[in-house]
Formats: C-alpha cells, structure tokens, sequence
C-alpha cells in the first residue's frame, strides 16, 4: 500500500507510531523485524503481526515462527499490511501462501484539534468517565461481545503504554448507555477509539457530540493532533469525522488464510 495523502509523510508515520503504542497488547514478541502481537480477542490489531523491518531469515522461516508465538494463545497469524510495510512486496509474497486480504480501514488525521469547548450534553443525559473495565464492559455490552472478549479488552487498556480515558452518554432515566468512546493520548497526538452508538440513539448526533468531548479532553491533555482508524466501508461514520476536521491520512488491511476466523 502507497501513501496517498497531502499530509506530509513524517506526520503520518509518526500517527502510525502513535496507533502502535496505543494498540500495545501486555504480550508481543519481536522475530526478525516482525512485532508480532498475540492477545486473543475481536480486536485483530492486538493478535498481528507489523512487519517494521525487511529481516534477514527466509519469508517461510519468520513466518513459521510467527506462527509459533500465536499458537502459544491460541491466535491466528495475521498480518497487517501499511504504507509503512517492509519489503513492500510483503503482500505479493504473502498471498501464493494462502494470505487473503480482508478489512480495509483508513487512518484518518485531524492536522489540528478544536481550540473551542464542546457543546453542552443534550437533556436526559448525562457525561461519565469510565476506566478501562468498565469502559470494556459498556462497549462490549452495545457490541454484543462474550465475556472473553470484554475481559481481553480491559487487559489491554490495562496495560497500554498511552493511557486511554473513557467516557460515556447515559441516559439519566435508567441508566442505559446511548454512545461511549475513548482517546489514548501520547501528546501530541489523541486517538479517538470504540466510539459506538447505541442502535435507538443513532442519527441524532451524540456520536459528533461524544468525539468532540474526547477530543477536548485529548486537547487538555497536551494533544494537539487527533487521529483514528474508521472502517472503509462505513460512511455514516467517515461523515461524522469529516465534519469534526478529519482528512485521509492512509489506508491498510490484514492478510489472512481464508479459515483464521471461522
């Protein structure tokens, strides 16, 4: 994948570098250039492998060592392929082996963030941090996520080295969440990430609302750059963050054999 932007270059990878710190996983092993990430759960960047660096091994032998490190959690080996990928022919190499691409996604970049405060909290409800368990618990709640993948979660907002601050809308009547979201901060960059709006509360701008808040909160932090990863496919949510300033940074997606997932 080629950068396209008209953003300068070293800024993008430096959001790369800010995504990486973000998604760090308490496990992750280094096999010849290779950050290979193996924490079970839905999130595939925490179980991939980011290939930094072209390596010296032969391509069959790092990957049968990859797939080594995920076999000791249970996880498929993955990889995830960006502009930033070395060899850039990683794919090409990749895909007479059974790699598959699946799930594009763009990484999209607010150059500045919001200098005024965010409007005020609609009636009815009411704005509340959340730490990392219960922020897990609340998004997986709107996802529909097992336990197992709830508990993965809070695990590695536990243990990530950019400290994640999680806040929620609830509705005051009964307490039920109607959007929650995230942002890792590692001035100067703040990551917008699991932004979700409960199904009866879409199209009524709480998701805008929401990312305005965390990204203030990012900016209160020593932020002054925001970025997020949005899949490609999701145009309600591109046009939300194209109204909040976000411009196209980049794009990547995972290789995989056809069966990792079933």
């Amino acid at each position: 994948m080629a950068l396209s932007s008209a953003l300068p270059a070293a800024l993008l990878s430096r959001v790369e570098d800010a995504g990486l710190n973000a998604s760090a996983p308490p496990a992750q092993w280094w096999i010849d250039g290779w950050l290979v990430r193996t924490l079970p759960g839905k999130a595939r960047r925490a179980r991939c492998v980011n290939a930094l660096m072209s390596g010296v091994l032969p391509l069959d032998e790092r990957i049968a060592a990859a797939e080594a490190a995920c076999a000791r959690t249970g996880v498929p080996l993955i990889f995830r392929i960006t502009p930033f990928t070395q060899p850039a022919d990683l794919p090409a190499q990749l895909r007479p082996r059974g790699f598959e691409p699946v799930d594009p996604t763009l990484v999209l970049v607010a150059p500045t963030l919001p200098t005024t405060p965010p409007p005020p909290v609609p009636a009815g409800l009411r704005l509340e941090p959340l730490d990392g368990e219960a922020f897990a618990d609340a998004v997986g709640a709107l996802r529909g996520s097992p336990p197992e993948h709830r508990r993965s979660h809070a695990l590695r907002l536990a243990h990530s080295p950019a400290p994640y601050r999680g806040l929620a809308l609830r509705r005051v009547e009964d307490g039920v969440v109607m959007a929650c979201g995230q942002v890792a901060t590692e001035p100067p960059f703040a990551g917008l990430y699991d932004v979700f709006t409960h199904p009866d509360a879409r199209n009524r701008g709480l998701a805008r609302l929401l990312c305005e808040h965390l990204l203030s909160l990012g900016s209160s932090l020593g932020a002054h750059v925001g970025y997020l990863q949005v899949d490609a496919a999701n145009p309600p949510a591109l046009a939300v963050y194209r109204r909040l300033g976000f411009v196209d940074g980049y794009g990547y997606q995972y290789l995989e054999r056809p069966a990792a997932d079933a």
